[in-house]
C-alpha cells in the first residue's frame, strides 16, 4: 500500500484551491466589463436594464474570488505549522473541516442554487419588464458561474477527504 504524505496532500489541496478562485474574479470581471459594455452601448430597454445587476454580480463574484483566494493562501501557509505541532490533531481537525465543508456544498451548491436557478427560469416565463429579465438572466448566469467552479472544488474537497481517512486510518493503526 502507498504511504499518504498527508502535508503534502493537504498542501496540493490548497494550491489547486488558490489557482481555481481566481476564476471567481475572472468571471467577475467579465460580468463587469459586460455592465460597462451595456452601460455604453446599450440602446434597448433590456440592455440598459443589465447594467446594474450585471455590476452587482460581477462584483459579488469578485469579492468572492478574492476572499477564497486569500483565505487558502493563508491555509498553505498555516498547514505547514499546524502539522508540525501535532500530525494526528491535524488529520482530526481538517476531517471536521472537510465533513462541514462537503456537507455545505451539498445544501447550498447542490441544492440551493439549483432550486434558484429554476425559480428564476420560472420567473422568466411569468415576469416581462426588462428590469425583471435582465436581473433574473444575470442571477442564472451568476449562480452557473457559482455551480461550476463549486462543482469541481467539491470533487477535489472530496479526494483531499479520502486521503485524511486513509491517513487517520494509518495513526490508529
Amino acid at each position: 500500500m502507498q504511504e499518504i504524505d498527508i502535508l503534502k496532500a493537504a498542501t496540493d489541496w490548497a494550491k489547486a484551491e488558490v489557482f481555481s478562485t481566481p476564476f471567481f474574479m475572472l468571471f467577475g470581471g467579465l460580468f463587469l466589463l459586460a455592465s460597462m459594455g451595456f452601460w455604453r452601448l446599450g440602446q434597448t430597454a433590456l440592455a440598459k436594464a443589465y447594467v446594474i445587476p450585471l455590476l452587482v454580480a460581477g462584483t459579488l463574484l469578485f469579492i468572492i474570488g478574492a476572499g477564497l483566494f486569500y483565505t487558502n493562501k493563508q491555509r498553505v501557509k498555516q498547514f505547514q505549522a499546524d502539522h508540525a505541532s501535532n500530525p494526528v490533531a491535524f488529520v482530526e481537525a481538517e476531517l471536521t473541516r472537510t465533513d462541514a465543508t462537503l456537507k455545505e456544498y451539498r445544501n447550498v451548491v447542490f441544492t440551493a442554487i439549483p432550486l434558484i436557478i429554476i425559480a428564476c427560469a420560472l420567473g422568466l416565463m411569468f415576469l416581462s419588464g426588462p428590469n425583471w429579465r435582465a436581473s433574473l438572466i444575470t442571477i442564472i448566469a451568476m449562480l452557473t458561474v457559482i455551480l461550476l467552479i463549486d462543482g469541481t472544488a467539491y470533487g477535489r474537497m472530496d479526494g483531499y477527504r479520502e486521503q485524511l481517512v486513509i491517513a487517520k486510518g494509518k495513526d490508529k493503526g
